[in-house]
């Protein structure tokens, strides 16, 4: 079922991931970085690393200015608590440019997140954002961009 939307998310790490989608879509870094734990890591499409909040504004802030960023859209796959306030979600994204209404395959991707409870509530300890390439599998890549474009004709980008 995709969870495209703020009042579709029903655990603390949907809406930690929802967060940060939406905050990537409007091109704001601030409000990403701010999801993350004090310590939490985000590992990026192209295998960049940032690591705590600053970094993590720092290394967002000239993509957002210097790049016409793609919108994500999202299906979360699951989400599992693994311990006493820590939960990972697994999702697909795919991303849609501006202007456009289709999603790129090219840059679908498999997403991670650890969510942490903190004293200052729940945030990210880790996002990483891995190309779904499916190296000698077109099929899969054909399936998985179908299923994102689905999800992109029934309820859009994250908002």
């Amino acid at each position: 079922m995709p969870t495209t939307s703020f009042a579709n998310a029903t655990t603390e790490a949907e809406t930690l991931h929802h967060h940060l989608l939406a905050a990537w879509n409007r091109r704001d870094a601030s409000a990403m970085a701010a999801a993350f734990a004090d310590d939490g890591s985000m590992v990026g499409f192209d295998g960049s690393q940032a690591n705590g909040r600053s970094q993590i504004e720092r290394h967002l802030t000239p993509i957002f200015a210097d790049h016409p960023t793609a919108a994500f859209v999202s299906i979360v796959r699951e989400v599992r608590t693994v311990a006493d306030g820590v939960q990972l979600l697994r999702a697909d994204a795919g991303m849609v440019r501006p202007g456009e209404r289709s999603v790129n395959p090219a840059t679908n991707a498999v997403q991670s997140l650890v969510g942490v409870q903190t004293d200052g509530g729940w945030r990210v300890a880790l996002f990483q954002n891995t190309p779904a390439a499916f190296h000698g599998r077109p099929k899969e890549a054909e399936r998985l961009t179908a299923e994102l474009q689905a999800a992109f004709d029934a309820n859009g980008v994250v908002r």
